[in-house]
């Protein structure tokens, strides 16, 4: 248990890093390495716990820079998509959600790795689908991000836009995630504890990700984080294919 306990700490650590040097990515990179460590009904309520409190650190640091009128139609569109992603988790096998996950962890890497010119979104109604589809991913396994990033890209959001309005978006959307783990009986003494675990890998890897995330090229060590995440959510399809 002990051993689990550190490997719990250590990935909220490169999570917690990963995000306050880029404004997202936590669960991207803690969900594929916490699933097969304590399995998906664990793990998803777990990291909802563990992103709740790094995002509230965050959105407090970023707070000038939010832009409520941007993010308001995609948080609510992604609120309506949380109970439809909550229920697959609990109804649909487990091998498909993790297949899903790989998947979407491969497309959202190999996208902005390719870095596409992507067309300008102007109508709201693309705001109420990414949120959607970022919801039910958030539901069933805490990776609401793509959706959402690729939408701000389209919207054209500067640099310091984007990261504030991620935080928000991030935010309204735990707070949902977290009520419905509760509702569900997800968030089990098995899971607090866990999140226990997580507290000081969370602190550490904010602290190091504030003094380091001025000295590191961000260009680079995004690119170095989409390889690894690649090749995560690769590992990941092909542990259910093997499985099978």
């Amino acid at each position: 248990m002990e051993v689990e306990y550190l490997l719990i700490a250590l990935i909220a650590l490169a999570a917690c890093f990963t995000q306050t040097v880029s404004g997202f990515g936590s669960a991207l990179v803690a969900m594929p390495l916490l699933s097969p460590l304590l399995g998906l009904q664990r793990a998803a309520p777990v990291m909802a716990l563990v992103a709740g409190t790094l995002q509230i650190f965050l959105l407090i640091r970023y707070h000038r820079a939010l832009n409520f009128a941007a993010v308001w139609r995609i948080s609510l569109g992604s609120m309506l998509g949380i109970p439809l992603g909550i229920f697959a988790l609990s109804y649909v096998p487990e091998a498909v959600t993790v297949s899903i996950l790989g998947v979407v962890l491969v497309a959202y890497a190999v996208y902005s790795l390719s870095h596409p010119t992507m067309p300008e979104l102007r109508s709201p109604a693309w705001a109420w689908l990414a949120g959607g589809f970022a919801g039910m991913l958030g539901g069933a396994y805490n990776t609401n991000g793509p959706p959402a990033v690729v939408y701000g890209d389209c919207r054209r959001w500067s640099p310091d836009e984007f990261k504030s309005n991620l935080q928000g978006f991030f935010m309204a959307n735990n707070v949902v995630i977290v009520a419905g783990h509760a509702i569900k009986g997800n968030l089990t003494l098995t899971v607090w504890w866990s999140y226990l675990a997580a507290l000081p890998g969370l602190a550490l890897g904010i602290v190091v990700g504030l003094l380091l995330a001025r000295r590191i090229n961000p260009v680079l060590f995004r690119k170095i984080m989409l390889g690894m995440l690649v090749l995560l959510g690769a590992s990941l399809i092909a542990k259910v294919v093997i499985g099978a």
